[in-house]
Parts: C-alpha cells; structure tokens; sequence
C-alpha cells in the first residue's frame, strides 16, 4: 500500500501541474515532494496521508475559484460608463474595454429656464432621452466636476481633517460632505466636496458605483504626460464658469488652483499673476489650454497678446481611443481619459 500512495503522489504533482499551471501549482508541487520523503519512512507515513488530504482539499478549493472566476467572464459585458456631472449638465461616454476605445458619447445641457426642477428630475430626464444610461456596465464612474477641490500632499494628509484643507479655498458648512481621492502615484491627494444629492440618485440607478472629482483626473494624466519634460509648464483648463490652473515639472505639481471668470481680461489677470509668483516669464514658459475653448477663443487670443509661447494642448494620442474631433478631445479630455 505504501507504494501505491507514492506512485499516487508522483502522478498527483505532474497533473496538478498541467491542470493549475506554474504559478500556483508550484507551492503544491513541494507540499507533494514532502509527502512523498516523508512517505518513504513508515514511521511518518500517517503524515504523508494527513498531507495527501490537504492538497485534496487545495485543489477542492482551485476548482470552485476557477469556475467562479469562468462564470464572472461570461456575465462580463466589457462595457463601462462614465458619466461626468454639474450643476449645468452632465456628459457621458461609454467604453468598449475589450478594445480600450470610446464607443459613444453625449453631453447634455440643462435649461437655464428649468431651475425651478430639482437637479435630480433633470438627471432623470437625461435617463429617460438618452437609452446608453440604462444599459448594463461592468463599471460605471461618476465624474464631479466643480470649484471645490484642492490637492494636499500625502506626508501632510491627514483623512480626518479634510474640511480644513478647503476652508482657504471654499467656503465650508459643518453640513458638507468631504471626500478625497488618492493618487498615490504622485504622493498627492485631491480633497473636494462631491454632489451628494447626485450621489443618491446614483445610488438608486445602479447601485454601486466609483465617484471621483474631475481635477483628479486632469491632474494625474498631466503629470503622466510631463515626464521627463524639466520646463515649467502651465496648463489651463477651461470650464463653462471657472478655469483650473496647473503648474508641472517633470511630473513634479508646482500649484494648483481654480478661478471664476466672466471675462478675458479675468482670464489673464490670473494667468499672469500666477506666472508673477512662481517667477516664470511670460517670454519663455510654455502655456496650453485645454478644455472649453479653441484657437478663435477670445481668452486664447488675449493669452496670445501676452505670452509667447502659447498653443491648445496636444490631444492626437487620445484620438486613437475614439473617432471623434480634435476640439471634441480637447473639450472632453477629462471624461474620454476616465
């Protein structure tokens, strides 16, 4: 009998392998080689049974994941939703995952007249107009995109007191909800104030879902694309009512901040005075613009009379993702890098 159990070991270790592959079957390969020494000694043959039954019980326990893990590919949809949210509309696109590309997309403006509609009734006629929101998504991402963020290093961070680090930004109630994302790549992490409010009526569409603030978005991919670049370079990004300035170095974030505008010259009051503290001059450093606007922009040809160095930021990478214009990238480079 005891050879019979040994010739079983050997035989078990070489299936397990083909079935399980290297990864996982090599720590079962040597609990097999022990019981196997073992086994040869009569006095430790009980043991090599003992252990016999564990690795049974192991492979048990590998069949059922594998099976789980092949139910969970065939239910997959690779599809997600990311839908990006503002108290003047809301845009979305959907991923094809399989394919990393932008499958469709829309953006929504809310009638300034229908401001006596509660945010979410117009959330529910969007749903109602547009068939992709109720489609079924392996992901979906819910973009908040407003003024009220900033970015706290990680050394400096601390979860507990998030309204404290928006109170020189923003004015902040005790009623606020705070939340932040971490971007652990950069050592930094953006403290914002989300739509509660949306968050709930999220809730109630899909269940779970992922939110995060937009600048978290435009930062990381910013700092991605500055590697290796050692000039300071400004970066502006342009919502309906307020811009984001963000200044980078070789994926090193020098400042970060947001202003409301109604104007050009708002515009390049705050563009130059931002140069102004962190002594970059304005015959030298690079400036794009990103976002709501275009080279026939009044504020991209009042930048033009007083920087140099100024173009609309470089989106023809992002263009393999999808089909759509240079100004549709440029405008939607936050949702379409979601």
């Amino acid at each position: 009998m005891k050879f019979v159990v040994i010739k079983n070991l050997v035989n078990l270790s070489f299936y397990f392998v083909t079935l399980c592959g290297k990864t996982f079957s090599n720590y079962i390969v040597l609990k097999l080689i022990f019981a196997i020494v073992i086994a040869i000694d009569i006095v430790f043959f009980e043991i090599a049974i003992v252990i016999v039954i564990d690795i049974a019980i192991e492979i048990c326990k590998f069949a059922i994941q594998k099976k789980s893990s092949l139910m969970d590919i065939t239910e997959k949809k690779y599809k997600k939703l990311s839908i990006q949210v503002s108290l003047t509309g809301l845009s979305f696109c959907c991923f094809d995952t399989l394919n990393n590309t932008v499958s469709s997309f829309k953006e929504i403006h809310f009638d300034p007249f229908e401001k006596n509609l509660k945010i979410e009734d117009l959330f529910a006629n969007a749903f109602a107009e547009h068939s992709e929101l109720n489609e079924q998504y392996d992901d979906v991402i819910v973009i908040h995109n407003n003024n009220l963020s900033t970015f706290v290093p990680t050394p400096l961070f601390d979860e507990n007191y998030l309204g404290s680090y928006l109170q020189y930004n923003t004015k902040v109630f005790e009623t606020d909800f705070f939340a932040f994302d971490e971007i652990s790549n950069y050592e930094i992490n953006a403290v914002y104030i989300p739509y509660v409010n949306m968050n709930n009526f999220f809730i109630d569409k899909f269940g779970s879902f992922e939110y995060k603030h937009a600048n978290s978005i435009l930062v990381t991919k910013l700092l991605d694309v500055s590697k290796n670049v050692d000039t300071k370079k400004m970066m502006v990004h342009f919502n309906s009512t307020h811009f984001e300035i963000v200044v980078i170095q070789n994926q090193k974030l020098l400042l970060f901040n947001s202003f409301e505008y109604q104007t050009p010259e708002d515009f390049i009051y705050y563009i130059l005075f931002t140069a102004e503290q962190l002594n970059m001059n304005p015959e030298n450093f690079p400036l794009e613009l990103i976002g709501n606007i275009t080279a026939e922009s009044p504020f991209f040809k009042m930048a033009y009379k007083y920087i140099r160095n100024v173009s609309l930021l470089d989106v023809e990478d992002l263009r393999w993702n999808n089909y759509f214009s240079e100004a549709e990238n440029r405008n939607h480079f936050i949702l379409f890098n979601s």
